[in-house]
């Protein structure tokens, strides 16, 4: 783990800074440090301060977030990082490895969504409980609960949608 030398007053954020530098609001903030993904310092007046590099945590949360993982998962996935210092170059790169599975896989996931979206709208019935072509005898329903067609490992869609003839 990396270690800095302790903070000095001046080096410290107050809540305001840190939600103006980030882009929070001041409660999810307050949210984040109650689920343990940032954390700060009392001054006197007790008041929080947060080291600088709690920006860093934030725009890493942000990220994790747009992406589609949850606030649980993004704890867990900065649990190994240091909460009172900067990760170095290797903690950093840690974190990186350990998102790039994850990653890959809602890559995929988006990329069948897309593939497959046309397909599903294209045929007109829109209902994959009584869809003759992509799912007879709503077969679906013995693969798994809920979306079973997105579920599914790449392959080709259930269905195509039909051929249009040319304008």
């Amino acid at each position: 783990m990396s270690t800095t030398p302790e903070a000095q007053p001046d080096d410290l954020l107050s809540i305001g800074e840190v939600a103006k530098r980030s882009g929070l609001k001041l409660t999810a903030l307050r949210f984040y440090e109650q689920r343990g993904l940032i954390s700060s310092q009392r001054n006197t007046g007790n008041q929080r301060r947060y080291q600088r590099d709690v920006l860093r945590r934030l725009a890493v949360i942000q990220a994790a977030q747009k992406v589609g993982f949850t606030l649980a998962e993004s704890a867990d996935m900065l649990a190994p990082l240091p909460h009172d210092a900067a990760p170095d170059a290797g903690e950093w790169a840690e974190l990186s490895r350990s998102w790039r599975p994850m990653l890959d896989d809602r890559i995929a996931t988006l990329e069948r969504l897309r593939d497959q979206l046309d397909a599903c709208i294209g045929c007109g019935c829109l209902s994959l409980a009584l869809c003759a072509m992509a799912n007879p005898g709503d077969r679906a329903a013995q693969l798994s609960d809920g979306a079973a067609y997105w579920k599914r490992r790449p392959g080709p869609p259930p269905h195509s949608p039909p051929e249009r003839p040319p304008p």
